[in-house]
This record gives C-alpha cells, sequence and structure tokens, in this order.
C-alpha cells in the first residue's frame, strides 16, 4: 500500500482524513459499468468534494476516464494541467472575462443563456475560430439552461449560421435521487424532445442519480459526482458504491463530569449521570458543522438527535454544542485501553459519509466539500506492479 500524506503535519494536527483511492477508481469503474453503452464523465468540481483534484483525476484516468466536468474555470484550468488531453466542461459556462482563457486552455464551455451564445459567438467569430461547446438545457429545474423553445429556435439558427461549435447538449435532473419522482419521465421526455433535435452531436441528462435510474436516462454521456466519492446518490435504495473516506480526529483531553453538570456553549445539556466526557481537535472551523451539535441548535421540523462517534465498535454520542476547534463526547463505556489510541472516527467504517451528514441535518455533498485544511490528508492506493 502506498501511502501519500499531505497537509496538516501528522504530528501536530489535531485530525486525519484518509481517501481510498483504489475505492474510489472502482466506484468510478462501477459507474461506468452501469452506464453502457453511454460513456462516464467524472464530476470533479469543488477541487474533487474536496479531495483534491491533484489526487482524483489521475486515478480517474487510469481507470479509463476521459472527460470531466467542473464548475469554474480556474478549477478547469486545474484539470487541464492534469489531463492534457481530456475534454474538460465548464458547467458555469462563460463571461466576457473567462472567454479567452477557457480557449487558450482548451475548455469546454456549456452555454446556457442565449447570452452566452452570443458572447462564445463573438469571442470566435473575432478570431476567426470555432471553439467548441456544450448547450445546456432547463427541462424543469429553473436553475440554469435555455427553455425548449430557446433550444429549438438556436438549432435552426445555428445549422443556417453557424454561430457555435457545440460536440454536447445536456440538462441536468432536480429529483432523480427519488426514483419514483413524477419529475424524473418529465424532464426525460422532454430532453428526448431536444437531443433528436441534436442528433448529430452527444447528449446527456444522468448524474449519480440518474445512472441509477435506468438505461432510459444515460442517453451517450453520464455525469456522475457524489458516487464516485461514495456518497449515496439515492433516497430510496441502498448505497452500492464503496466507502472513500475516513475522518477521525485526536482526543486532547479525558475529564470526568458528575450527573446534573451542564457541558459546553449555552450549558444546553444537563448530564443525566456520571460521565467521562473526551474533549476532540475538531470542530466547525474544521468543516464539522455546529448543526450537529445534538443539543441547543435546532434545524428542522424533525428531530435531530446530533453527530456521534465511534471509538473502535463502541458508538459514543455528540455532547452539547459543538464549537470551532473541539467538540466533546461522552465516552462513559469506552474501555480505557480503547481510549489509549487516543482517536475517534467521525466519518468511516462505522459512520457512512450519509449518516454523518443526516445527524447534521444536511447531505454528504455539503459536508465532503467542507472539510477543512487542518487535517492531515493521507492517500491510500495499492502499489501498482
Amino acid at each position: 500500500m502506498r501511502v501519500t500524506s499531505i497537509g496538516a503535519d501528522p504530528r501536530l494536527a489535531g485530525g486525519r482524513l484518509a481517501v481510498d483511492l483504489d475505492a474510489l477508481a472502482a466506484n468510478w469503474r462501477d459507474l461506468a459499468a452501469r452506464s453502457k453503452p453511454a460513456r462516464c464523465s467524472a464530476v470533479v468540481k469543488a477541487n474533487a468534494y474536496g479531495l483534491g483534484v491533484e489526487h482524483v483525476v489521475p486515478v480517474l484516468l487510469a481507470a479509463g476516464c476521459e472527460s470531466f466536468f467542473v464548475a469554474l474555470p480556474e478549477e478547469g484550468v486545474a484539470v487541464r494541467r492534469i489531463a492534457p488531453k481530456a475534454d474538460v466542461f465548464i458547467l458555469n459556462g462563460v463571461h466576457e472575462h473567462s472567454a479567452a482563457t477557457m480557449v487558450e486552455a482548451g475548455l469546454i464551455p456549456v452555454l446556457s443563456s442565449l447570452d452566452q451564445i452570443e458572447l462564445w459567438s463573438r469571442y470566435g467569430r473575432e478570431r476567426g475560430i470555432h471553439p467548441p461547446c456544450a448547450i445546456g438545457i432547463d427541462t424543469g429545474m429553473n436553475r440554469l439552461g435555455l427553455t425548449a423553445e430557446e433550444a429549438l429556435t438556436f438549432r435552426k439558427r445555428n445549422m443556417d449560421e453557424h454561430l457555435v461549435s457545440p460536440v454536447l447538449v445536456m440538462s441536468h435532473l432536480a429529483c432523480g435521487d427519488r426514483a419514483d419522482h413524477p419529475m424524473n419521465a418529465a424532464q426525460r421526455e422532454s430532453f428526448q424532445r431536444i437531443a433528436a433535435a441534436f442528433d448529430d452531436i452527444d447528449s446527456s441528462l444522468a448524474n449519480s442519480a440518474g445512472v441509477m435510474l435506468g438505461d432510459s436516462f444515460l442517453f451517450d454521456v453520464t455525469r456522475p459526482g457524489i458516487a464516485i466519492y461514495g456518497g449515496c446518490a439515492s433516497q430510496d435504495r441502498p448505497n452500492p458504491m464503496r466507502p472513500v473516506i475516513t475522518l477521525e480526529a485526536r482526543i486532547v483531553q479525558l475529564r470526568h463530569a458528575a450527573k446534573g453538570e451542564t457541558v459546553s456553549y449555552g450549558a444546553t445539556q444537563t448530564l443525566t449521570r456520571d460521565t467521562d466526557i473526551a474533549v476532540v481537535s475538531v470542530g466547525y472551523a474544521d468543516g464539522y458543522p455546529r448543526a450537529g451539535s445534538g443539543a441547543g441548535v435546532p434545524l428542522r421540523e424533525a428531530v435531530v438527535s446530533g453527530q456521534y462517534g465511534f471509538i473502535g465498535d463502541i458508538r459514543v454520542p455528540l455532547l452539547g454544542r459543538i464549537t470551532m476547534d473541539l467538540t466533546l463526547f461522552d465516552v462513559t463505556d469506552v474501555p480505557a485501553d480503547a481510549l489509549e489510541q487516543g482517536w475517534i472516527e467521525l466519518i468511516g467504517p462505522n459512520i457512512p459519509l450519509d449518516d454523518a451528514a443526516e445527524a447534521a441535518g444536511t447531505i454528504g455533498y455539503e459536508l465532503l466539500t467542507g472539510l477543512g485544511p487542518r487535517y492531515e490528508r493521507r492517500y491510500l492506493k495499492a502499489v501498482e506492479s
């Protein structure tokens, strides 16, 4: 096993984040198999969902990925340095200050408005070039994209005038994580009409959840994101992906408090028994959300029980409010020899990413992309022969 350590000094860090690159590659290959006969790309925006494009993209390239999607031009430039021959799409499109960078780096903007199409067309025309682009279609999410009518009108005009050179037409599912949601079928049917009009270029609708919805959502190219990183893409079915990350935090102090005493800011939790407390070096400055506090931080109508950790195979509940740098856990039931190891699992074999996110009233995407820079990051990969 090859281990690459970056970030905080492991001797000094309050937490450590292990990234299983073999699991990440296996997840992409699984999604590629589910996508066939469509080609499977990879969404690596937000610095590969917080895990680092410089580590993730080479692994995906080696697994067979040839196309990547990011949100911003600077993200695209970073991917281009690593993957000089790959197709790199910019989901947020183009503006007047980014067109030159995109052309210079060979990036492909997803044009989602008539104004963006006109800008890209004018930029190319003034320089005597026709750089590639993708066309984004809104099929019901009301976020980015041409309307169906705008898309069909543009298609006819572009055939006559060659304004731009599209290589892909795409849309995005709003409710793909719920397989039985009627909007999935409505968006697919709307997109099928557009894809048929753009029959000489590739079409793409499926994100991670869309890949799980079945063959009729695959079209020519799929765009999985969260599933590559081990997250659950569907609310109504088990997660078939391998876990990719393990997050642990250092225990910096063990203390004892008596029944009836309170803990942490606001004195929101009163201990119901004599309690051994582990003070752990992690907090909301590290991307461990304050909203995961089990007491005194109401978030939603449903009762959120709050975060928890594991030491060995023993679940340890969080106590009181999560603070900027420290969090408290009840370790009364943990044997002394287990505590001596000095670490507590926050995400990992015992706590899936999405369970940890749900305990904080959020989603795996937000928790994963928010993990901060103070962890030692360890990238694990089997040694290649």
